[in-house]
């Protein structure tokens, strides 16, 4: 009896020590939450409003009808028309559009005659889920309201594989692994770096140097810099060596968009560990941080397949720009220059999480 007594009493000073750790108990009820909404409403496998572009060298009555009755099958958003095949395929290397829809200017006698495919669909094979998804638009029924029979369904669209003709998964995540690592890892540390000067009581000391806070901050940010860059390098090199993922763009530019993202979530864990009072407390917000961050970024899920309200809110993340950037640059060959609102966004992060991070660290010295 007196056992189940002293049992109760842990068990009390456990709660009650809980319920004075807004934190902890704001975690235990926004995890679930947060898992609920994101895998209940977020997280889509039926992809639909795929972004899309034409070109329509045909113009003609039954040309018109089959963009239409494609656009109304809401498994894609036509974004524009675009003039010919080559912009088509700028805007697919640009990551503008999943699916481009190639219209030629014979389209009406390929239908009437079924001697051939009557158009082309060209998808960004990177994500095997879209490459599904473009195969079952090319089973659509398409009706034309014309006096010839409509061909058979194989023969109308053609469905061509751009980045990853084997229909690997791995040349899709492995790249998108970067963003992923790196996020759990920059923010991990730097979360904890000061709350760990903190309990070892070595703030104190730096707070006697002349060091000022924003060299602090900074000080704390490079070392973990070279620290990204070399899982950056471990992760590529890996992929390539035992999954043949290619890399196709620049890597001076994959470095350059790597270095901006890594700064971003330094930033990002600094002013974690500026609300943190303990590690413990700076491990459970940076999880509570990468669980959006991994499953609405598009890493798992097609991005436009998501509702808007979660897209809204995975633009607010680093990893969504970064996943974009690395993807274009790794998998398409991209130009850096044709995704700088990528990086400008990852910039403004970086810089709006680390000028808080600093303004939160002085007012906690004061």
């Amino acid at each position: 009896m007196k056992s189940l007594i002293r049992i109760f009493a842990i068990m009390r000073k456990e709660f009650l020590q809980m319920s004075r750790d807004r934190l902890t108990f704001g975690m235990i009820v926004g995890i679930p939450l947060i898992q609920l909404l994101m895998f209940g409403y977020a997280i889509n496998t039926d992809v639909r409003n795929l972004s899309a572009a034409y070109v329509d060298e045909a113009e003609t009555h039954l040309s018109r009808q089959f963009v239409a009755d494609m656009t109304a099958s809401q498994v894609i958003i036509m974004k524009q028309r675009v003039a010919s095949v080559f912009e088509l395929e700028q805007l697919l290397d640009a990551g503008s559009i999943s699916i481009g829809i190639v219209i030629p200017d014979d389209f009406d006698r390929r239908v009437i005659e079924r001697d051939r495919q009557a158009a082309q669909l060209l998808v960004d094979g990177t994500d095997p889920i879209i490459l599904g998804v473009a195969r079952q638009l090319s089973a659509l029924p398409i009706k034309f309201d014309s006096q010839a029979s409509p061909p058979k369904q194989a023969d109308l669209m053609e469905v061509r594989n751009y980045y990853n003709p084997e229909r690997r998964s791995a040349v899709n995540i492995v790249p998108g692994l970067v963003g992923v690592i790196l996020t759990m890892t920059m923010v991990l540390f730097t979360a904890v770096a000061i709350v760990r000067e903190k309990e070892r009581g070595n703030l104190e000391l730096l707070i006697n140097t002349p060091i000022k806070t924003p060299e602090l901050m900074l000080g704390k940010i490079f070392p973990y810099i070279l620290i990204g860059l070399i899982q950056l390098l471990i992760i590529l090199s890996l992929g390539w060596y035992f999954f043949q993922v290619p890399i196709r763009g620049s890597l001076i530019q994959v470095l350059g968009a790597s270095l901006v993202f890594i700064a971003a979530n330094l930033s990002l864990g600094l002013l974690l560990s500026t609300v943190a009072t303990t590690q413990f407390q700076a491990m459970q917000m940076t999880f509570f941080f990468f669980l959006p961050s991994i499953l609405i970024s598009g890493f798992m899920f097609p991005f436009d397949g998501m509702p808007v309200i979660a897209q809204n809110i995975a633009e607010l993340l680093p990893l969504t720009h970064f996943n974009r950037l690395i993807r274009g640059i790794v998998l398409r060959g991209a130009d850096i220059m044709t995704m700088l609102d990528e990086m400008l966004a990852l910039a403004i992060f970086a810089f709006i999480t680390l000028t808080l991070a600093i303004v939160r660290f002085s007012k906690r010295l004061d």
